[in-house]
């Protein structure tokens, strides 16, 4: 029999033991900053099928920079570098040149920790040459607009991270309305995006909608506030038609905020897993432009209202559990996705569509859209195709999880992940690469743009092989 004065000595220790181990005594340093990547006019435009040339700017396109590091005292744990530009998607090369640009300047900084991801505006500029038919002078080519945008995130990551302090992180859920699925679903089961909601054989809307908001908070160690990420299941393409530089909706919601807390706050906006979704009704649109004329709101406007209306749900709950020493992990690995197969009745089919677009340079895009699949079919008959290679970002932050994607991935694998993610909220963080559809096997069944081959470089059956890795990345960090 122990004496009682023995055990209470043991367990002293041991609650010591605890108290030092590298967990605990990990210390959370943040650093944040923001920097504007809006190039000099005029500028083309991408995300539609026809060229338009910016020469003016409704509201900047920005770079916003968030660093995390996790420290023993002197000793450095773990890090991580977001950063969510207002872009279309992480693609002509600005991802790389960016790490090439920090390469050697960062002591301690891991390049493979920097993750970048687009908000998916549809009114920034265009960063593939080739994209569109462009004069060759007087307007700022898109190699131009890459090794100017990375220069300026380069500099900003520099920036916040040696700029890193001790700081705080909270997690909070709140719900906005702001995803609507774009797929119209049709009497013997095919889909349209886009398509009428008013016509006789019109039977619903395709998809699953995801109202939910997934928001982290950090402050420094005065307390203020100084960068918020909000992850909303949909992509900033409200004005998507307009000729004009604009970063869509996140550019009201980051005045918002700031106007509030100060212009010390970074904004990172993630866009979740939303290949088929939209900030726009389906249907019910006179009523909705209605309610917009009688509340004095332009859509932006009005989409801004209802996050930061949700953000300050999420914040309430946030501020009250604020974590100094929140567990950081971070994995980064590749993993391979397979490809969709081009059918022999896609390729029939796509070879002579082709030839309508031959001579005619306004329809270079799809053009070359159409000519990738074509490509493909050449390489499957060549036995020559490879599997999609994709950086798979994971993390754990306290109670939480991250993962990224390079894709407009429909909603479902998203669903599919944060439902059967063991973390109390997990964050799916899409467009971190050059963005084509994933779509899921209903919306293949369907059709029409967004789930036809000419848009889907990885399938069904790649969504779930992501969906499956991503998971079991995050059930290893989250292992005790």
């Amino acid at each position: 029999m122990y004496s009682r004065p023995l055990v209470r000595f043991a367990c002293l220790t041991l609650l010591c033991l605890f108290a030092t181990s590298p967990v605990d005594a990990a210390q959370l340093y943040v650093g944040a900053t923001s920097t504007d990547i809006t190039p000099k006019l005029p500028v083309s435009l991408t995300g539609q099928m026809r060229t338009r040339i910016a020469k003016t700017v409704e509201s900047p396109v920005t770079a916003n920079v968030l660093v995390l590091e996790s420290r023993d005292g002197d000793k450095s744990l773990e890090h991580v570098v977001f950063v969510s530009c207002d872009l279309v998607c992480i693609r002509g090369g600005i991802h790389e040149k960016v790490r090439e640009k920090l390469k050697d300047q960062l002591p301690g900084l891991s390049l493979q920790k920097v993750i970048m991801n687009a908000t998916h505006t549809h009114t920034a500029p265009t960063m593939i040459e080739g994209r569109y038919t462009l004069p060759k002078t007087g307007v700022t080519q898109p190699a131009e607009f890459v090794e100017f945008a990375a220069q300026k995130i380069a500099d900003a990551i520099q920036k916040a991270w040696n700029e890193r302090q001790p700081g705080q992180v909270g997690w909070g859920l709140g719900h906005a309305v702001i995803a609507q699925n774009r797929r119209a679903l049709y009497e013997g089961g095919w889909a349209k995006m886009y398509g009428s909601t008013s016509t006789k054989d019109f039977r619903g809307i395709e998809g699953y909608e995801d109202h939910t908001m997934e928001v982290l908070c950090f402050w420094n160690d005065k307390d203020e506030l100084i960068a918020t990420a909000v992850n909303i299941a949909c992509p900033a393409q409200a004005v998507e038609g307009r000729s004009t530089v604009n970063a869509d909706f996140w550019h009201p919601v980051r005045e918002a905020l700031k106007k509030k807390y100060g212009d010390q706050l970074t904004v990172l906006g993630w866009a979740g897993a939303a290949g088929d979704q939209v900030p726009r009704p389906m249907y019910r649109k006179a009523a909705e432009a209605r309610m917009m004329q009688l509340r004095n709101l332009t859509l932006l406007e009005e989409l801004s209202r209802r996050i930061v209306a949700g953000w300050e749900e999420a914040y309430a709950g946030a501020v009250q559990e604020k974590h100094a020493d929140a567990l950081l992990k971070h994995e980064v690995r590749t993993i391979e996705l397979p490809l969709q197969t081009v059918s022999e009745a896609d390729h029939e089919r796509i070879s002579k569509e082709i030839k309508a677009y031959a001579d005619d340079p306004s329809k270079v895009w799809i053009k070359n859209w159409k000519q990738r699949v074509l490509d493909r079919y050449d390489e499957q008959q060549a036995g020559t195709s490879r599997p999609y290679s994709m950086e798979l970002h994971t993390l754990r932050l306290g109670d939480i999880a991250i993962a990224t994607n390079d894709f407009e991935l429909f909603t479902d694998f998203g669903t599919q992940m944060k439902s059967r993610s063991p973390a109390l909220q997990t964050f799916v963080i899409q467009l971190c690469g050059p963005g084509s559809y994933v779509p899921n096997e209903r919306a293949v069944r369907g059709g029409s743009y967004s789930a036809i081959i000419e848009s889907n470089l990885v399938g069904p059956a790649g969504g779930q092989v992501l969906t499956e890795e991503t998971l079991k990345s995050i059930n290893a960090q989250f292992k005790k």
